[in-house]
This record gives C-alpha cells, sequence and structure tokens, in this order.
C-alpha cells in the first residue's frame, strides 16, 4: 500500500516549521559585507550559465530592452531553471533575498512576483523561507495606461493578482531585473486595483530587486515613494566580472553604463557593432 502524502514528507524532511523564516533568516550582524559576497557569487553564477549576454560574444547587433533603449548587454533569467545547475541558481538567489528582506524590511506579510522570472523567484523565497508569495498575470498592453477593467473580462475566473492576501497586509514587490522601473509602477497599479477589488486595504512600499541596470529606476522609485532594495546594483558593481570579459568587451560596457545615452545613436550603434566578436 502506498504511504499517504503527510507520512512520505515526515519521513524525508521530518517536522517542518510554520515559521522556517525565524529559524534560518535571522538579521545578520556585518550585513553589508555579507550583501557583497552574495551578489558577488550570483552575478558570477548568472555569467557562468550564460544569463548575462553581450554584443560582442552573442548577438552582434545587441538588443533593444523594454525601456526602448539600445544596449550591448542583455540579462535575461528567464531560463536559469532549465540549466543544469538551475536549481542551485534558484536556491542562491532565493536565500539571498530572503535575507535581504529580512536585514532591510521592517515589516512585511508577503510578497508579490512579477510574471515571469519573478513568479520563479518568489517561489523559491517562499519554499526556503517560508514567506507566503502572490503574483501578477501578464497584461498585454504594457505601453498605456491599464484598462482593468476590459482585462478582467479576459480571464475568466482567473484574477489580474493570483492569490491571497488578508486586510492591512503589507506587501513586497519582487523581480529579478529593473532598468527604468516601469514594470514595477505597472505591477503596484495592479496591486491595488486588485486590493479595491476585494474590498482590502494594503501597504506597499517596498521592492526588492535581483539586479538592478542603474539607468533609472532609483530615481522613479522615489518618485513613486517605494523604497527600492538591490542585491546587485549592476553598474557599481560591474568590476566583478572584468575577469570574465575580454578587456575591449569590458571597455565597452563600463562605458555604456556611465552613460548610455550617446549610445542610442545610430552612428556610435554601428561603431560598437563593428568590434564584436562574432
Amino acid at each position: 500500500m502506498m504511504e499517504n502524502t503527510k507520512n512520505i514528507f515526515h519521513k524525508n524532511f521530518g517536522l517542518i516549521s510554520d515559521r522556517m523564516l525565524d529559524l534560518n533568516f535571522k538579521k545578520a550582524t556585518n550585513w553589508l559585507d555579507e550583501k557583497e559576497k552574495l551578489g558577488n557569487e550570483i552575478l558570477e553564477l548568472l555569467f557562468d550559465c550564460g544569463a548575462i549576454k553581450t554584443w560582442f560574444r552573442e548577438k552582434n547587433d545587441g538588443w533593444i530592452l523594454h525601456s526602448g533603449l539600445w544596449s550591448p548587454i542583455y540579462i535575461s533569467l528567464r531560463e536559469i531553471s532549465s540549466k543544469k545547475n538551475g536549481s542551485l541558481i534558484l536556491k542562491a538567489i532565493g536565500i539571498s533575498l530572503s535575507k535581504l528582506i529580512v536585514n532591510e524590511i521592517p515589516k512585511f506579510d508577503k510578497i508579490l512576483g512579477l510574471e515571469t522570472t519573478g513568479i520563479q523567484i518568489v517561489t523559491a523565497i517562499t519554499i526556503l523561507s517560508n514567506i507566503p508569495s502572490l503574483y501578477t498575470r501578464k497584461i498585454q498592453n504594457k505601453k498605456k495606461i491599464l484598462d482593468f477593467e476590459k482585462e478582467l473580462k479576459k480571464y475568466g475566473e482567473h484574477e489580474l493578482i493570483e492569490g491571497e492576501f488578508e486586510d492591512n497586509d503589507t506587501i513586497i514587490i519582487v523581480d529579478d531585473l529593473v532598468t527604468k522601473f516601469d514594470s514595477v509602477i505597472k505591477a503596484k497599479e495592479q496591486l491595488f486595483y486588485v486590493a479595491k477589488q476585494r474590498n482590502k486595504n494594503i501597504i506597499c512600499k517596498d521592492v526588492v530587486i535581483l539586479l538592478d541596470r542603474e539607468q533609472g529606476a532609483k530615481v522613479r522609485a522615489k518618485e513613486e515613494n517605494l523604497n527600492l532594495h538591490t542585491l546587485i546594483p549592476l553598474k557599481s558593481k560591474l568590476h566583478w566580472l572584468e575577469d570574465k570579459f575580454d578587456p575591449q568587451e569590458y571597455s565597452v560596457i563600463k562605458d555604456y553604463f556611465e552613460d548610455y545615452s550617446k549610445f542610442q545613436n545610430q552612428d556610435k550603434i554601428k561603431e560598437i557593432i563593428s568590434l564584436a566578436k562574432i
């Protein structure tokens, strides 16, 4: 006779605390030093697994980002779970962001992951720290002010925010990457719209991001009265990857982050493309 699920879990994992977070992720004595170490390790893991791509070695014409900016570097975490070491990377991200939340945010009840990669991240956090998570559903038209009434009719029984939250819950927005902060602002609008529909009062004043390209998000967050918490500020910590880049490749990317505006000119883009290794 097959054992029931409860017995199997108890045999393999023991009795799991309802509040593992309190046991495993207490505030660090030297959080800033630990944060540096965690960020450095994860950035290297992301580079080594191919999540960080450059015009120099992967796509010579570069990328047009969601923000509309041309970029010689592209970071995509969507495929992490399919990598051979995907479970290791997701676990490292889940642990690091759990620690960041505990050490930098005084009060919280739940986290909200942005589709699609943010969903993987909040799931990892929930599994590792027991912080309950919600996630946003995809909205097709993100360039205009959201017409939520029309969107709701498309979803049937599904909601624009999946998951339960209670009256007076404090909810943290979580995502993998920010450039201009647009996706976070839309997610916050989405969250408060659903809260109103459910007749719940909620608080949302903190945003946790794995990697910030440092191209305007910090300023936008302040304008929106949101506290931005970032594990890896890419522009400031690009030197962590210097040894992994070709010298010319590193020089161009460093210059790009110092002043990305001058890289939006077509002549400049052609000049950079001509340097590509491929």
